[in-house]
């Protein structure tokens, strides 16, 4: 009988919680570890997962809140957390990766590969980008609304035996995943959803996706943004087809409405990934020489906001 695949997942919220029930029902060994929910998982020993495609159970082999407790060597950690100056990434990876060991970022944003690379430079590192509309409703309790698929990469490029397996499990319960020899692209393709629609759901007054796309100026405004990190990619040498963009309007238009993460974390009075979703592509087109006059001012505005919750 050969071994089950070990996995870790660090930050088992929304996202982290979904995937890995997902590995799990694909046969991984499959462990969290969290925060906010864990006294309610220890009791109950389980998630729920509530999905437009069928309910399920999930209950992982150890239930953690410290990484430094799991017991055994996992063939991937899942790093799930928010990508927030609070968080520190390496951090949390201390006493749980040895050289065998894959680091998976399934996190927001661009530009947050490096850090890690630098400081695991015997590990490979994969890029995990989710497309889904997922949320937390209560503790052990995960809403699967919408989509699902994923996009996962070796950092900085190519593919591999373990980028492969990764994929395979995945797409073995339906989720489908692609495996792409380019990383650092898939991550500004994720982009060009994720920095028009987050920020404005919040500045435009907590509106979800479709009230955002039946008003004419601020279905204008997404679009100015998205064309604003198509030519930042493209000057990184990173760029994609312009209908691209089209698509991701088109596919929003299409699905249920949905509250962005970062609406979701105002809500709840929790600190916004700005940096990794904005600030991260401004300094990226500063060093590109590219003008991004609609991600400045949305920028700014969401900085503002967001300090209320990091003073």
């Amino acid at each position: 009988m050969s071994r089950k695949t070990k996995v870790l997942v660090i930050g088992a919220g929304a996202i982290g919680a979904y995937y890995g029930a997902r590995l799990s029902q694909a046969g991984a060994d499959v462990s969290v570890v969290v925060r906010s929910d864990y006294d309610e998982l220890i009791k109950r020993g389980y998630y729920s997962i509530k999905s437009h495609q069928g309910d399920f159970d999930f209950a992982p082999s150890q239930i953690m809140n410290n990484p430094k407790n799991f017991d055994g060597v996992a063939d991937y950690v899942i790093v799930a957390t928010k990508v927030l100056p609070n968080i520190d990434t390496v951090a949390l990876l201390d006493g749980v990766v040895d050289d065998s060991t894959t680091i998976v970022l399934m996190q927001n944003g661009v530009e947050i590969e490096a850090i890690v690379a630098e400081s695991y430079p015997n590990n490979e590192i994969i890029s995990a980008l989710c497309f889904i509309c997922v949320s937390r409703i209560e503790p052990g309790v995960i809403n699967h609304q919408d989509y699902g698929h994923l996009a996962i990469g070796t950092f900085p490029t190519g593919i591999t035996d373990k980028s492969r397996l990764l994929g395979a499990m995945f797409n073995k319960v339906g989720v489908r995943c692609d495996v792409s020899d380019n990383a650092v692209q898939a991550r500004w393709k994720k982009l060009v959803w994720n920095a028009p629609y987050n920020p404005i759901s919040v500045l435009a007054g907590c509106v979800n996706t479709k009230q955002i796309m039946d008003n004419a100026q601020t279905a204008q405004l997404v679009f100015s943004v998205m064309e604003e990190v198509y030519e930042i990619a493209d000057a990184l040498g990173v760029g994609f087809d312009y209908e691209f963009l089209h698509q991701n309007i088109e596919q929003t238009i299409n699905m249920r409405p949905y509250k962005p993460s970062m609406l979701l974390d105002y809500e709840a009075g929790r600190e916004m990934e700005v940096e990794a979703i904005l600030g991260n592509a401004v300094k990226a087109a500063r060093r590109a020489g590219v003008a991004t006059p609609h991600m400045d001012s949305v920028y700014a505005l969401l900085q503002l906001v967001n300090s209320k919750f990091t003073k």
